[in-house]
């Protein structure tokens, strides 16, 4: 990738990306006042790559998300990512004046609304199109919240912590969804998480944030599906945990 801007210019490049590579982050640093979150970043993820980020809270995930989303601005190093960037939020952000299909194309032109009913059939809401916000199931808005970042065929899909206000069943339900719709899609993906078996069971790379850096950042080589009963499961777990702060029985 080309076209970023100088090291400590706080500014975000951004271009459609060459070959497969959909996001560049060199150098990266912010802080928040006195506070440096992210201190000196380096990340490259390719499209179809699935990448899921850990951290304690206050730790600067959400930051970094922010800043890939082009929300946020860097105060030194580039970033570089591809243009169609969509994000999904713990909250859907659903507009209640308006419906379902209305939500899902928002900003776009009235020609998408085809588009929209594909993306809403992708997701199980075949047929919701008419359907009051109101009405809906946490899990079903989340559920439109996805299929308004699908109906824009997003090279960079940005998840923060999207399935954290659900319950335990319908965190599942939406995790086997993403993953599949990914795997469909093949954007580039990267997922701010604090479940660390969520991380391990969805993502083909996770990497620990702690005190501004990637403290570990490796490859799952599990075949999918995965099950956290498995010996190899548990060993990722226990790797990450451990990066976490957290001390883990070996059996």
């Amino acid at each position: 990738m080309s076209g970023g801007v100088r090291v400590g210019e706080p500014s975000t490049g951004e271009e459609p990306g060459a070959g497969d590579l959909a996001v560049r982050v060199t150098g990266l640093r912010k802080a928040f006042g006195a506070k440096t979150v992210l201190d000196g970043i380096d990340l490259e993820i390719r499209r179809g790559e699935f990448f899921a980020l850990l951290g304690p809270s206050g730790t600067g995930k959400t930051t970094l998300l922010r800043i890939l989303a082009g929300l946020e601005l860097p105060d030194a190093g580039t970033v570089l990512a591809a243009r169609r960037r969509t994000t999904v939020y713990q909250e859907p952000r659903l507009i209640p004046a308006r419906r379902v299909l209305a939500n899902v194309i928002l900003g776009l032109p009235s020609t998408a609304r085809e588009a929209g009913r594909r993306a809403l059939a992708e997701v199980g809401l075949d047929g919701y199109g008419g359907t009051w916000p109101a009405t809906l199931s946490g899990g079903e808005a989340q559920r439109v919240a996805l299929a308004r970042a699908l109906v824009r065929d997003p090279e960079v899909l940005l998840l923060d912590e999207p399935f954290a206000a659900l319950d335990a069943l319908t965190r599942l339900q939406m995790q086997e969804l993403v993953a599949e719709l990914c795997a469909r899609h093949r954007p580039a993906v990267v997922l701010v998480t604090h479940d660390v078996d969520e991380a391990v069971r969805l993502a083909d790379r996770v990497a620990v944030l702690r005190e501004g850096a990637l403290a570990v950042d490796k490859t799952i080589d599990l075949p999918h599906p995965r099950h956290r009963d498995g010996p190899s499961f548990a060993d990722h777990r226990r790797l990450f945990l451990s990066h976490l702060g957290v001390v883990t029985a070996s059996h």
